[in-house]
């Protein structure tokens, strides 16, 4: 990303789209569209318009979790976001001051045996970081009220409270995670996409997989008229690194067999793969061997796409605005190329895009002529 980028404040998107004016839907949004260096303004209704019988959007069904919940370490106040479930129980977690302004800011992490006292008398006491990935995370047991307290040298009490109850503590007190660039809370379903599913294990994200945000129910049937298909996927999502951006850490997915045919087909013919959101791109190529071939595939993913890795199945994404810090932008070169991610990001700016979870789309796709003339008035 070129060096010199920078996105002024004022260009976040404060409240979702539908907050903005009266009788606006979620897809009130812009969509920026980049074929190689060639770009394009469109509006997010328009999409169908700008996709062709036969493309395939790959979605994610992850629901998002109220994953932000006050606690307290000795008197002073602090916020728990609660990132990703362990196999063992625990949670990976980030420790967070409170602003003053109802949001949060960073602090240093532990040290290991670190109690933090959550509503209910629930106890969450921290073990240790996160391997080799961050400082700001940190491996948490969460206990019930009046179970043993923590042994010494920091190592986890015994009786680890059972994961539903964690889920359900979230439930109960938690709140979607946001951070200060946003004007106030939002409601959970402010958070969920369209696509979002109930999992049947109570688990999903702690930030929501925001691509995909603008799709409506109306827009998803026009796509489906003009004969896009959709393959679902799930990928539980963990906490951004708002500050240090920070690679991925390694997240729960799953490629479900159906949508692997789908995937297969849509190559094997004329149709594009077409990604929505990053968090689907590691999905669906964690699925995918050296052949090109996609299978159906379950577990924990620590694959992080660049630009040497490359990508072997998407050939196009639909993405957010991302700082220019942030290492999403690797996997965006893998699909496109630097000069056209640099250049589209230049023409984002220029044009006054918004970034971030409530903010306007790039659509990125293979670079070819454009086949659909009069786009806006065909989509009318």
């Amino acid at each position: 990303m070129t060096t010199a980028l920078r996105v002024p404040e004022e260009l976040s998107a404060r409240v979702p789209a539908e907050q903005r004016g009266k009788g606006l839907d979620r897809d009130a949004v812009r969509l920026l569209v980049s074929r190689g260096t060639e770009v394009s303004h469109h509006g997010f209704a328009e999409l169908p318009c700008l996709l062709r019988a036969g493309d395939l959007l790959i979605v994610n069904t992850s629901p998002t979790l109220a994953a932000a919940v006050n606690g307290r370490i000795g008197h002073a106040r602090v916020v728990v976001h609660f990132s990703t479930r362990g196999d063992d129980g625990r949670w990976a977690v980030e420790v967070r001051d409170p602003d003053g302004r109802g949001t949060t800011r960073a602090r240093a992490g532990g040290p290991a045996g670190t109690e933090v006292r959550l509503p209910g008398g629930v106890r969450l006491v921290l073990e240790e970081p996160l391997t080799g990935r961050s400082p700001r995370l940190w491996w948490g047991r969460v206990s019930e009220p009046g179970g043993q307290a923590p042994e010494p040298e920091g190592r986890a009490p015994e009786g680890p409270m059972p994961e539903a109850d964690v889920l359900g503590l979230l439930g109960r007190h938690g709140r979607p995670i946001r951070y200060s660039y946003t004007d106030r809370d939002q409601p959970l379903s402010a958070y969920q996409t369209v696509f979002a599913l109930p999992a049947a294990d109570g688990a999903g994200s702690a930030e929501m997989p925001s691509a995909a945000r603008p799709f409506t129910a109306r827009l998803v049937a026009a796509l489906v008229s003009r004969g896009v298909q959709f393959a679902p996927v799930t990928l539980h999502t963990g906490v951004a690194s708002a500050e240090a951006h920070e690679p991925p850490y390694p997240e729960r997915f799953a490629v479900p067999e159906a949508s692997a045919r789908l995937i297969n087909a849509a190559r094997a013919g004329d149709g594009r793969v077409v990604a929505v959101g990053t968090t689907a791109v590691r999905a669906v190529e964690s699925a995918t061997g050296a052949d090109g071939v996609v299978r159906a595939s379950e577990g924990w993913t620590d694959l992080v796409v660049t630009p040497e890795r490359g990508v072997r199945v998407v050939d196009g994404l639909l993405t957010g605005l991302h700082e220019p810090e942030a290492s999403h932008l690797l996997m965006l070169e893998a699909v496109a190329g630097r000069a056209a991610i640099d250049r589209g990001y230049e023409a984002a700016l220029r044009g006054r895009y918004l970034w971030h979870e409530f903010g306007d789309v790039h659509l990125i796709l293979p670079e070819e002529a454009p086949h659909t003339e009069h786009c806006a008035s065909n989509c009318r």
